[in-house]
């Protein structure tokens, strides 16, 4: 008996084509974290402020993965690719008259439109995959589409440390004053860190002509990448516009109010789907965590620059990605709800030891929760849009909703990190990532489950 292709012949060219688009959402995510750091240096702002950089960039999910799902029902799915596609390059380009008006919140606004076209893109994007063969290779099928967006991610973590927080004049600054002061190579990185920004404030009152200089040549190093990738972006445009794509949705039954309403309906009563989207919210604040906090926890544990910290986000993303087929070569062998389980248990236990040990040790186990994270988007995806037919358009909008998990998590990790530590001396952005670690027991749970409930 022949072996069902996780990809059929017919359906290769679509397939790539649309596996094109994974590493765009890959590189906004992660050119987009480290400005959380690098906006509280330029801006002058408290880590809370500064992370609604992640808040802002992660709302674009919740505002329009439902009107997408909708629009994407109704159309096409290539019809949702092609606004995506004109959402993010519009978003993007708006970093321009935000760096020349220096104003935090405009970058803000920027972001948000440009998630509104990555949600347009995952919303169509996933279901899609799913749907471009047998419903039994599925999960597999979009864990190979899935292991394309680590190389976005490395791409734009890549650009975030050479073109971003290796050129920014901030960064300059806190060097030469490190380099003044012999003293802070005896103090704990902490507290050097509180002393840079003392002495950044005090150079902003002091000479604030020069301060300003500083903000504007840094905020125009911030958007080169954004707009590089409006061009890149707007090329992709072009050829999906011109390129003919299979429809696998029916259209037989119209999206009607009754049929949107009873599409619901069955989907709130499906515990498979609805667990997952609580598990994909919790993962996705997670993720968005560990790989946001690196920077502050290299930087205020270890004693490192931005730049080297952002390295160490390099290294975690290879791992990811060498993970990701790794784990997607494991599901030949585990049911995807036991895979889920025992990944999500690894986390638990490197979180610990982010949080108890410290020092480099605790960087490389932050660094070694990526490995667990690696296949915890797809397989939930899959496992929560099981058998789930035409009804899966609109049930990847709540999952892709469930990405605000990421808006929500990262203002109250970082506003942990601005207050006190609440284990003794541990430093308060050690004992931050007990939010992931809650994290990581939520998609335990629902690994089980599904293993063992609902036999995925």
């Amino acid at each position: 008996m022949s072996k069902t292709p996780v990809v059929a012949k017919e359906m290769i060219v679509p397939f790539i084509l649309v596996a094109m688009l994974f590493p765009l959402w890959g590189f906004a995510n992660d050119v987009t974290n480290p400005l959380v750091k690098a906006f509280k240096d330029i801006f002058l702002i408290t880590n809370a402020q500064s992370s609604l950089v992640q808040f802002a960039f992660y709302l674009g999910y919740g505002i329009m993965a439902l009107p997408a799902a909708i629009f994407i029902r109704k159309y096409s799915y290539k019809s949702g690719i092609l606004l995506g596609l004109a959402l993010y390059a519009v978003g993007a380009l708006l970093f321009i008259p935000a760096s020349v008006q220096q104003e935090f919140n405009y970058f803000l606004a920027a972001l948000c439109i440009l998630t509104c076209g990555l949600a347009l893109l995952e919303t169509t994007a996933n279901p899609y995959v799913l749907s471009m063969g047998d419903p039994a290779t599925a999960t597999k099928r979009l864990n190979l589409a899935q292991a394309f967006n680590p190389i976005g991610s490395l791409t734009g973590m890549f650009v975030a440390s050479t073109v971003i927080l290796n050129k920014l004049q901030v960064e300059e600054f806190r060097a030469s004053e490190r380099a003044a002061h012999l003293e802070y190579a005896e103090m704990l990185p902490s507290v050097v860190d509180a002393k840079l920004t003392s002495a950044l404030r005090e150079y902003s009152i002091s000479d604030p002509v020069a301060h300003q200089a500083m903000q504007a040549a840094d905020l125009i190093t911030v958007r080169g990448p954004y707009i590089a990738i409006a061009v890149v972006v707007a090329i992709l445009f072009c050829l999906f516009l011109f390129v003919k794509l299979p429809r696998t949705i029916s259209h037989d039954n119209p999206l009607t109010l009754n049929e949107l309403v009873a599409t619901f309906k069955r989907l709130f009563k499906n515990g498979r789907y609805i667990e997952g989207v609580v598990a994909q919210a919790f993962y996705v604040g997670a993720q968005i965590m560990c790989w946001t906090f690196v920077i502050h926890y290299g930087m205020t544990s270890v004693g490192l620059t931005a730049s080297q910290a952002q390295s160490y986000n390099m290294v975690a993303m290879s791992i990811f990605l060498g993970s990701r087929f790794i784990c997607t070569f494991l599901l030949g062998f585990f049911r995807p709800g036991q895979l889920l389980m025992l990944l999500a248990l690894g986390g638990i236990i490197l979180s610990l030891g982010t949080i108890f040990i410290g020092g480099m040790l605790g960087l490389y186990c932050l660094i070694g929760i990526s490995a667990c994270m690696s296949m915890m988007f797809p397989t939930i995806y899959g496992i929560a849009l099981k058998d789930l037919g035409d009804d899966a358009s609109l049930g990847s909008a709540g999952l892709v909703m469930a990405i605000v998990g990421g808006a929500l998590m990262p203002p109250l990790q970082a506003t942990m990190i601005d207050n006190t530590s609440f284990i003794g001396e541990i430093p308060s952005v050690q004992t931050s990532f007990f939010l992931p670690l809650i994290c990581f027991v939520v998609i335990s749970l629902y690994g089980y489950r599904a293993h063992n409930t609902y036999q995925a």
